[in-house]
Protein backbone atom coordinates (compact mmCIF):
# COMPACT_ATOMS: atom_id res chain seq x y z
CA UNK A 1 0.00 0.00 0.00
CA UNK A 2 1.28 3.37 -0.97
CA UNK A 3 1.74 6.04 1.69
CA UNK A 4 -0.50 9.16 0.80
CA UNK A 5 1.78 11.99 0.31
CA UNK A 6 0.87 15.12 3.00
CA UNK A 7 1.16 18.67 2.47
CA UNK A 8 4.48 19.46 4.59
CA UNK A 9 2.09 21.41 6.82
CA UNK A 10 0.08 18.82 7.70
CA UNK A 11 2.59 16.27 7.77
CA UNK A 12 4.65 18.69 10.56
CA UNK A 13 1.18 18.80 12.85
CA UNK A 14 0.94 15.18 12.60
CA UNK A 15 4.52 14.61 13.22
CA UNK A 16 4.23 17.40 16.77
CA UNK A 17 0.98 15.49 17.70
CA UNK A 18 2.79 12.35 18.08
CA UNK A 19 5.29 13.95 19.45
CA UNK A 20 3.25 15.27 22.17
CA UNK A 21 1.53 12.62 22.88
CA UNK A 22 5.37 10.96 24.28
CA UNK A 23 6.45 13.62 25.77
CA UNK A 24 2.71 13.87 27.90
CA UNK A 25 3.26 10.09 28.72
CA UNK A 26 7.05 9.65 29.45
CA UNK A 27 10.04 11.89 30.48
CA UNK A 28 11.84 13.67 28.39
CA UNK A 29 15.04 11.80 28.49
CA UNK A 30 13.53 8.57 27.59
CA UNK A 31 11.79 10.07 24.71
CA UNK A 32 13.99 9.02 20.97
CA UNK A 33 13.07 10.70 18.03
CA UNK A 34 12.75 7.01 16.42
CA UNK A 35 10.01 6.53 18.79
CA UNK A 36 8.47 9.61 18.00
CA UNK A 37 8.84 8.47 13.98
CA UNK A 38 7.27 5.01 14.82
CA UNK A 39 4.63 6.33 16.51
CA UNK A 40 3.62 8.77 13.95
CA UNK A 41 4.07 5.89 10.99
CA UNK A 42 7.43 7.85 8.70
CA UNK A 43 11.12 6.89 8.92
CA UNK A 44 13.72 8.71 11.09
CA UNK A 45 14.66 10.81 7.98
CA UNK A 46 11.59 12.62 7.09
CA UNK A 47 11.39 12.99 10.91
CA UNK A 48 14.78 14.86 10.89
CA UNK A 49 13.38 16.42 7.77
CA UNK A 50 11.31 18.62 9.69
CA UNK A 51 12.89 18.41 12.92
CA UNK A 52 17.11 18.84 13.12
CA UNK A 53 16.74 17.26 16.72
CA UNK A 54 14.44 16.19 20.03
CA UNK A 55 14.96 20.48 21.59
CA UNK A 56 13.58 21.68 18.40
CA UNK A 57 10.60 18.81 18.29
CA UNK A 58 9.60 19.59 21.73
CA UNK A 59 10.01 23.64 21.18
CA UNK A 60 7.15 22.86 18.21
CA UNK A 61 5.16 20.25 20.69
CA UNK A 62 5.86 23.43 23.40
CA UNK A 63 4.86 26.52 21.34
CA UNK A 64 1.79 24.59 19.76
CA UNK A 65 0.42 23.94 23.33
CA UNK A 66 0.83 27.60 24.23
CA UNK A 67 -0.84 28.82 21.15
CA UNK A 68 -3.62 26.61 22.31
CA UNK A 69 -3.59 27.50 25.81
CA UNK A 70 -4.46 31.06 24.76
CA UNK A 71 -7.09 30.45 22.64
CA UNK A 72 -8.84 28.74 25.28
CA UNK A 73 -7.53 31.19 27.73
CA UNK A 74 -10.79 34.52 27.08
CA UNK A 75 -11.67 36.95 29.62
CA UNK A 76 -15.01 37.51 29.94
CA UNK A 77 -15.33 41.80 29.88
CA UNK A 78 -19.44 41.22 31.07
CA UNK A 79 -17.79 39.83 34.34
CA UNK A 80 -15.98 41.74 37.24
CA UNK A 81 -12.57 41.47 37.10
CA UNK A 82 -12.13 39.01 40.24
CA UNK A 83 -14.45 36.53 38.25
CA UNK A 84 -12.55 36.54 34.47
CA UNK A 85 -9.26 36.15 36.62
CA UNK A 86 -10.38 33.28 38.31
CA UNK A 87 -11.88 31.57 35.16
CA UNK A 88 -8.43 32.81 33.48
CA UNK A 89 -6.27 31.10 36.10
CA UNK A 90 -8.38 27.61 35.64
CA UNK A 91 -8.25 27.18 32.18
CA UNK A 92 -4.14 28.00 32.82
CA UNK A 93 -4.30 25.12 36.23
CA UNK A 94 -5.96 22.87 33.62
CA UNK A 95 -3.80 23.19 31.59
CA UNK A 96 -0.52 23.06 33.76
CA UNK A 97 -2.09 19.74 35.23
CA UNK A 98 -2.73 18.11 32.14
CA UNK A 99 0.75 18.44 30.57
CA UNK A 100 2.66 18.56 33.93
CA UNK A 101 5.61 16.63 32.07
CA UNK A 102 5.47 18.67 29.39
CA UNK A 103 5.57 22.41 31.70
CA UNK A 104 8.52 20.74 33.98
CA UNK A 105 10.72 19.80 31.01
CA UNK A 106 9.79 23.43 29.58
CA UNK A 107 10.58 25.27 32.99
CA UNK A 108 12.96 23.09 34.38
CA UNK A 109 14.96 20.89 31.80
CA UNK A 110 14.95 23.29 28.84
CA UNK A 111 14.38 26.61 30.76
CA UNK A 112 17.79 27.88 29.70
CA UNK A 113 17.01 27.33 25.73
CA UNK A 114 16.55 30.50 23.60
CA UNK A 115 13.63 29.41 21.82
CA UNK A 116 11.54 27.66 24.90
CA UNK A 117 12.36 31.25 26.38
CA UNK A 118 10.81 33.16 23.45
CA UNK A 119 7.86 31.06 23.32
CA UNK A 120 7.37 31.42 26.91
CA UNK A 121 7.71 35.32 27.22
CA UNK A 122 5.41 35.55 23.86
CA UNK A 123 2.61 33.92 25.87
CA UNK A 124 3.34 35.75 28.62
CA UNK A 125 3.51 39.22 26.87
CA UNK A 126 0.09 38.40 25.68
CA UNK A 127 -1.46 37.50 28.76
CA UNK A 128 -0.82 40.45 30.67
CA UNK A 129 -1.74 42.32 27.66
CA UNK A 130 -5.32 40.85 28.14
CA UNK A 131 -5.39 41.83 31.78
CA UNK A 132 -4.27 45.56 31.06
CA UNK A 133 -7.19 45.21 28.64
CA UNK A 134 -9.35 44.04 31.97
CA UNK A 135 -8.46 46.35 34.27
CA UNK A 136 -8.86 49.20 31.64
CA UNK A 137 -5.22 50.87 32.56
CA UNK A 138 -4.94 53.73 30.73
CA UNK A 139 -2.06 56.47 30.28
CA UNK A 140 1.12 56.92 32.54
CA UNK A 141 -0.48 53.65 35.06
CA UNK A 142 -0.20 51.31 32.45
CA UNK A 143 3.27 51.18 32.43
CA UNK A 144 3.68 50.64 35.71
CA UNK A 145 0.74 48.31 36.27
CA UNK A 146 2.15 46.10 33.06
CA UNK A 147 5.06 45.84 34.99
CA UNK A 148 2.91 44.61 37.88
CA UNK A 149 0.85 42.07 36.20
CA UNK A 150 4.57 40.61 34.77
CA UNK A 151 5.87 39.73 37.87
CA UNK A 152 2.70 38.72 39.20
CA UNK A 153 2.76 36.11 35.87
CA UNK A 154 5.84 35.24 36.27
CA UNK A 155 5.25 34.07 39.66
CA UNK A 156 2.10 32.41 38.86
CA UNK A 157 4.46 30.39 36.75
CA UNK A 158 7.12 29.47 38.93
CA UNK A 159 4.71 28.73 41.58
CA UNK A 160 2.21 26.60 39.79
CA UNK A 161 5.47 24.78 38.39
CA UNK A 162 6.90 24.18 42.13
CA UNK A 163 3.13 22.40 42.46
CA UNK A 164 3.41 20.32 40.35
CA UNK A 165 6.57 18.82 41.14
CA UNK A 166 5.63 18.84 45.48
CA UNK A 167 1.81 19.62 45.26
CA UNK A 168 1.38 21.50 49.14
CA UNK A 169 -1.97 22.57 48.84
CA UNK A 170 -5.28 21.95 47.52
CA UNK A 171 -5.40 23.58 43.93
CA UNK A 172 -8.59 25.98 44.71
CA UNK A 173 -6.13 27.48 47.78
CA UNK A 174 -3.33 27.53 45.12
CA UNK A 175 -6.33 29.56 43.09
CA UNK A 176 -6.91 31.76 45.82
CA UNK A 177 -3.08 32.48 46.65
CA UNK A 178 -2.33 33.84 43.09
CA UNK A 179 -5.95 35.24 42.90
CA UNK A 180 -5.13 37.33 46.26
CA UNK A 181 -1.43 38.25 45.35
CA UNK A 182 -2.61 40.22 42.36
CA UNK A 183 -5.74 41.89 43.82
CA UNK A 184 -3.26 42.88 46.84
CA UNK A 185 -0.31 44.36 44.24
CA UNK A 186 -2.71 46.45 41.97
CA UNK A 187 -5.03 47.66 44.66
CA UNK A 188 -2.62 51.03 45.35
CA UNK A 189 -2.27 51.91 41.44
CA UNK A 190 -6.40 51.84 40.97
CA UNK A 191 -7.02 53.52 44.03
CA UNK A 192 -4.29 56.47 42.78
CA UNK A 193 -6.27 55.73 39.12
CA UNK A 194 -9.55 56.89 41.17
CA UNK A 195 -8.08 58.95 43.39
CA UNK A 196 -9.61 57.61 46.54
CA UNK A 197 -7.01 55.83 49.52
CA UNK A 198 -6.37 52.31 49.70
Amino acid sequence: MTRRRLPPEERRRLLVDAAAELFAERDYPTVLMEDVAAAAGVSRALLYRHFPGKPDLFAAVYRQATAQLLVDTTLDPALPFTEQLTAGLDVHFDYFEANARTVIVANRLLAADPTIQSIITGELSELRERLLDALGAEGPARQLMSTVLMSWLTFVRVLTVEWLETPTCPRPVLRDICVGALLGAIEPLRAEQTGSTP
